[in-house]
């Protein structure tokens, strides 16, 4: 199996809770510090023990393997005989997605459990039992305020609270204190780490959340995300980036200057960089936040994508290919191309599509673009063209 989850919600409790209960040898590695040769040991050792046990069977092997995700293909692949084999039982553990980081092969002998940071309230359980059976503060008292504190800090993760318990029970006792009090655990956590690794399933979910948060014209929400970000060492490009995708997505020609102001954002970043160009982030974010928002131009690009899949390319019309070329009249060329300069309001009747196409309807302005949909319904009828 797969156990998949944040950090310090149990993955490698659990796996010694199920060697405990099946009364099999329990072999941890490392995928950060191990490789093949290390694993190889530990399937020797593995089939001296089926091989040597008295019963059927012999003695079982469970295999941990903590941060399966960072073995190589050719790591990977070098569990997959005993696994199969049913040599060892592999349990792996990781914080990023396995799909992504699990070759198929591997995978596809995995059940993979998907685990959750702890609720505060689990948290406060944990640190409880430690302090009723003396593992975390040994013969000293904890303060309710402080375990309550330390449950909400951790975010989730029981291993950051229960170290911090213990180093704050190490320092009370020290100083000949008889309790953990709150100012002692605040000293012992100091400031919470940011939970953010840029290389993994959270760089994505807070990138989502940000653009989230944006397109749902939250200001307080779209600047928090962005804070978390940067504050835990994201690339600056890689947000100006969706920043830019969202002025064009997801706000489009309701608010034009959207996309100015994102590149301009980007280009700020280029050229200042950080920390500086945390302004302009943060005024992009403020200003995409806060801007009128339609869908309308990615939407009529689908909806003319998905015609041409299903009609196919119709031809050009012969009056709007390039080979005509000009006569001495600016207005007319030989191939019968009606320029719309000749015309008032530079709007001219000629078809600009072939006739199989004509009348298709791409482009549906909505309500943060009643402007353009009046433009669009006044060129209609000048050129003559069906406004329904």
């Amino acid at each position: 199996m797969v156990l998949y989850g944040p950090p310090g919600s149990g993955k490698t409790t659990l796996a010694r809770i199920v060697a405990e209960r099946s009364q099999a040898a329990f072999e941890e590695l490392s995928a950060v510090a191990a490789g093949r040769a290390e694993v190889r040991a530990v399937i020797e050792r593995a089939a001296h023990r089926r091989d040597s046990s008295v019963g059927a069977g012999g003695t079982q092997t469970i295999l941990f393997l903590d941060e399966i995700h960072r073995f190589n293909k050719a790591q990977q692949d070098a569990l997959l005989p005993a696994v199969e084999e049913g040599l060892v039982t592999l349990i792996g553990a990781t914080t990023e997605n396995p799909a992504f980081e699990v070759n198929g092969a591997l995978l596809s002998r995995l059940r993979v459990y998907a685990l959750q940071a702890l609720t505060a309230k689990e948290v406060g359980t944990v640190l409880r039992q430690a302090v009723a059976g003396g593992q975390a503060v040994g013969t000293i008292s904890a303060d309710e305020d402080a375990l309550d504190f330390l449950a909400v800090r951790s975010e989730g993760d029981a291993r950051t609270a229960l170290n911090a318990l213990e180093l704050a029970a190490a320092t009370a006792t020290e100083l000949g204190e008889q309790r953990v009090t709150l100012a002692r655990v605040e000293d012992a956590l100091q400031r919470r780490a940011v939970l953010y690794d840029k290389g993994g399933d959270r760089h994505y979910d807070y990138i989502s959340a940000w653009i989230k948060a944006t397109r749902g014209s939250d200001p307080d929400a779209s600047l928090y995300y962005l804070a978390v970000m940067l504050d835990g060492g994201e690339d600056p490009r890689f947000i100006v980036r969706r920043m830019v995708i969202l002025a064009s997505e997801d706000i489009g020609n309701a608010d034009p200057h959207a996309l100015s102001l994102a590149t301009a954002a980007a280009q700020a970043v280029e050229h200042v960089g950080l920390p500086e160009a945390r302004y302009a982030l943060a005024q992009a974010a403020i200003y995409l936040s806060l801007a009128p928002k339609s869908n309308a131009a990615g939407l009529a690009l689908s909806a003319a994508e998905r015609h041409v899949r299903e009609h196919g390319a119709a031809p050009v019309p012969s009056w709007l290919r390039s080979g005509g070329g000009w006569d001495s009249n600016p207005i007319q060329d030989r191939g019968g191309y009606d320029n719309p300069h000749g015309h008032p309001s530079h709007l001219g009747p000629q078809p600009l599509l072939d006739e199989s196409v004509i009348g298709a309807r791409f482009y549906q302005p909505d309500d943060a673009e009643a402007e353009l949909a009046d433009r669009l319904e006044r060129i209609r009828r000048a050129r003559g063209i069906d406004t329904r």
